[in-house]
């Protein structure tokens, strides 16, 4: 059983204001290693500059935002994507070491490495 759960309830579609659709809930997978856990978020159109990654007090949080328009000289004749932006928010138990946590973005990707804290990771006990 993964240590993360996901705390917010985003869904695709319109908000209230039809200018800013609601963010969406980005699809994400998560493995674990003897020293770290792995996530991968799936974030097609975001750049590194539109993306923001947070781990405070148990909750990582990442959101982004899409690239917007169409090439210029275009029109845009159908459309299955929005402009919605993406937020995920996972909890953990603080079991994570913050401070060794290295994030990679590539192709649309998103990888995480995420250090397990000493006193996550398993220990020998030796039997006197």
């Amino acid at each position: 059983m993964s240590i993360f759960n996901t705390s917010n309830d985003s869904s695709n579609g319109a908000s209230a204001v039809a200018e800013q659709p609601a963010a969406c809930r980005p699809r994400y997978e998560v493995a674990e290693t003897e020293g770290a856990y792995a996530l991968s978020v799936f974030l097609p159109g975001v750049s590194r500059e539109s993306l923001e990654i947070t781990d405070e007090d148990g909750e990582l949080r990442i959101t982004g935002r899409r690239a917007q328009g169409a090439p210029s000289g275009s029109a845009v004749l159908h459309r299955e994507s929005s402009d919605a932006s993406y937020e995920l928010v996972l909890t953990h138990d603080n079991t994570v070491d913050t401070g060794k946590t290295v994030a990679e973005l590539r192709d649309g990707v998103l990888s995480l490495s995420l250090a397990k804290a000493e006193s996550a990771k398993p220990r020998k006990i030796s039997v006197n």
